[in-house]
């Protein structure tokens, strides 16, 4: 039985991606004048590949084969954006797009952050007895 019912852990595995957001945005932003610099940007998989990986029993008839569960499950994953080009040196990061991604990423963050506090004073009240 789950504490929580799965809360806490999917709100774990939220602040996780939007930690890894930032990450990316802040090497975006520290890179704006790197050359041939790609923008990275953190995208959710597609649930079908999760689903299918998840579900689907590999046989293996030899053991160096590879078993399907030693996939990395992260629900996110980072990738580069090598289809445009904004600057004359082949760098393509928008420094206007990426402060403002940076900004909707920190709310999205703080609302997290807010959630699972509530989550443990709703705890802390519990175990005080209604206090």
């Amino acid at each position: 039985m789950e504490l929580f019912g799965g809360t806490i852990r999917t709100l774990e595995k939220s602040l996780n991606y939007a930690t890894a957001k930032n990450r990316a945005i802040s090497t975006n932003i520290s890179n704006i004048d790197t050359p041939n610099y790609k923008a990275k940007d953190v995208v959710f998989k597609d649930a079908l590949n999760d689903a299918v990986a998840n579900s689907l029993e590999a046989k293996r008839t030899n053991e160096r084969h590879l078993p399907f569960n030693s996939i990395n499950h992260s629900p996110y994953q980072t990738i580069a954006k090598n289809n445009t080009m904004y600057n004359h040196n082949g760098n393509n990061v928008d420094v206007d797009k990426e402060m403002a991604e940076l900004a909707k990423n920190q709310i999205y963050y703080q609302a997290l952050v807010d959630r699972i506090n509530g989550k443990f004073s709703s705890l802390q009240s519990v175990i005080r007895g209604g206090n």
